[in-house]
Parts: structure tokens; C-alpha cells; sequence
């Protein structure tokens, strides 16, 4: 189905669990989609997949991409968030041996962030035994994360439009066009989001937040509806695009490219620096793929993952283990 693309070992829903150990699949995501800015994500089928067990000591065995970083004790993400989430709810720290296989690169904008945090407090929740609610996991996420897209979109799969009042989340979600396809396009250098988000300004122009507006209002009925027409017009942004796109030098060869071959709609992919562009069934993706290479054929060589919309969500799973 992709380039380059490993089969997923062992997990085949969005997590399992026995009396020992836990099991988790939490997917990749596209966020912002255009004018969606830190509102609107989706997921795609491409996962970090975790096994933890408890053991005397912590130790992380990974594989994939970034296994050497992922498999630090030090500094690692999903094991600071871990044993604070414990020790704040007044629960030993139970060390853990973890395994984990990862297809999310990091610092891409494929919400590989979220994925990991999500991973901690699902963690955290089950061997702490919290008691927490799938809604009470996904507000955590999205105050960790400081936005609820990403969170959304792993924790429920599919299309997602979030919001926030104060820590509440509110979430409408819809499962995106079965026949539609997605390519990630990844260059060779990630980019922190912290300094993506340095980029963008203060303050917008009216024209501009109005045009955000119509865009991002058209985005939503273009996944609701399969309205493939809309697209096009309904991934054009104003707000964080325009700033961002001289560390994402992927962007602007891509963008018009919507609308031709097959493609219906480009975007970053959240912060950049790789760009999520969607086309309109699966048999348009070799002539996508090829427009795509050709439109960087002066630039660095991407590297295309040619996915599925992930409909399944992690929280399906995680609802299925609250006590009755």
C-alpha cells in the first residue's frame, strides 16, 4: 500500500490487555488540514504500537523509526508523563518493560506527540488503575498537548473538529470518505513545532480570519459529504501556512497541485515540516505520487507514504476495559 511501509507485528485492534500487561495502537495524525488551525485533525494508518509489562526496572526495547531516541530512559516522553501522572494521583511509580514498534516519525507533524502522550496516560490509567473516563484520557491529552486536534483525531479515529472550554474537550467527529487515499510527504529534516509556532504572528487581518473562516466551515462538510468539488478551496489557509512555509520548503511546490492528478487537497501536515496531500481514490495515487516527485524534482527527495484514513480509535478499546 505505501512505500517503504512495514507490516504492523502482533496488534490488530487498538489495543489488548491480560492480567500482566497492556497493549496499545495509537495512530498517526494530520492536523490543522489547511485553515483548521490547532481545530480540526485526522487519522491515518500508520502506528505507534506499545507492549508493557511489570517488571523490576524500566527498560524500553524499540523498533522502527527513531527507535535509538524512543528507547531512552532519560528524557523519554511517555515515561516522564507516566510515573508524574502516578505520583500526582498519589500512585507508585510500578516500573514497566516496555516494547514498542514505531512508524510515526518525529518532528514531521504526524502527531507523534500526541501518540506518545496518549500512550503515557493510557499507561498510567491502567496500571495505576485511575478509574479515568476515555473523556477524562482525551482532556488530559489535549492540556498536555495545549491543543485538542491531534488528541482527538488519535483518540477517536477518523475526521475530527475539537474545541475547548477549559479543560472540557468537545468533539464532532466523522469517518472520512472510504474511497479517499492520503500521501504524506516527509523530507529528510524534521522542525519543532515550538519553533513552527515561533513563526506565526500576533495578530491576522480581518480578510484573512474571514477567509480562514469560509475555508475551514467548507472543510468539514467536504469530509461529512465526500464533497470531493469543495476540497480544493476548503484546505487553502491564511493563518499559519503562509508563515511557516519558509522552513517547509515542501509546501509551496505542492499546493498547486490541488485540483490536478487526482489530488484533491494539499496542507501542511500540523506544523509542518511534511505536507499531507489527499486524492480521490486509490487508483489516482501512481499518477499523484509521480506529480508530486516531479514537483520536487529540484528539491530534496521526499519520501511518500501513500495511507488510509484510520477510522478506529484507541478510546474503543480503552472504553471496553472501564469496570461495569
Amino acid at each position: 500500500m505505501s512505500e517503504g511501509r512495514k507490516a504492523n507485528p502482533g496488534c490488530k485492534g487498538t489495543g489488548n490487555t491480560d492480567s500482566d500487561g497492556l497493549r496499545l495502537r495509537l495512530s498517526a495524525t494530520s492536523a490543522n488540514l489547511g485553515p483548521g488551525f490547532d481545530a480540526a485533525a485526522v487519522a491515518l494508518d500508520f502506528y505507534l504500537e506499545i507492549e508493557a509489562t511489570p517488571a523490576a526496572e524500566f527498560s524500553i526495547a524499540a523498533t522502527g523509526r527513531d527507535r535509538e531516541h524512543i528507547s531512552r530512559l532519560e528524557g523519554n516522553l511517555i515515561l516522564e508523563i507516566y510515573k508524574s501522572l502516578l505520583e500526582t494521583n498519589g500512585r507508585p511509580v510500578l516500573p514497566l518493560a516496555i516494547h514498542m514498534n514505531n512508524e510515526i516519525p518525529l518532528g514531521m507533524g504526524c502527531g507523534s506527540s500526541a501518540a506518545g502522550r496518549l500512550a503515557a496516560i493510557a499507561l498510567a490509567v491502567h496500571f495505576g488503575r485511575l478509574g479515568w473516563s476515555s473523556e477524562r484520557i482525551l482532556e488530559e491529552a489535549s492540556a498536555l498537548e495545549g491543543h485538542p486536534d491531534n488528541a482527538a483525531a488519535c483518540w477517536l479515529g477518523g475526521f475530527v473538529v475539537a474545541a475547548c472550554e477549559g479543560r472540557r474537550v468537545h468533539v464532532a467527529r466523522v469517518a472520512p470518505p472510504a474511497e479517499w487515499r492520503a500521501i504524506v510527504v516527509l523530507p529528510t529534516e524534521p522542525l519543532a513545532t515550538s519553533k513552527a509556532r515561533a513563526l506565526l504572528p500576533a495578530t491576522y487581518s480581518r480578510a484573512d480570519v474571514v477567509a480562514n473562516i469560509q475555508s475551514v466551515a467548507l472543510l468539514g462538510l467536504a469530509f461529512a459529504q465526500a464533497r470531493e468539488d469543495l476540497l480544493r478551496i476548503a484546505m487553502q489557509d491564511r493563518i499559519h501556512q503562509p508563515y511557516r512555509a519558509p522552513v517547509c520548503p515542501l509546501l509551496q511546490p505542492l499546493l498547486p497541485l490541488a485540483g490536478e492528478h487526482g489530488i484533491l487537497g494539499a496542507a501542511l501536515s500540523g506544523a509542518g515540516p511534511a505536507v499531507l496531500v489527499i486524492v480521490g481514490s486509490e487508483k489516482s495515487l501512481p499518477g499523484a505520487a509521480a506529480a508530486i516527485r516531479q514537483a520536487l524534482a529540484r528539491e530534496m527527495k521526499p519520501e511518500l507514504k501513500l495511507c488510509r484514513f484510520e477510522q478506529v480509535g484507541t478510546n474503543q478499546f480503552f472504553d471496553s476495559l472501564r469496570p461495569a
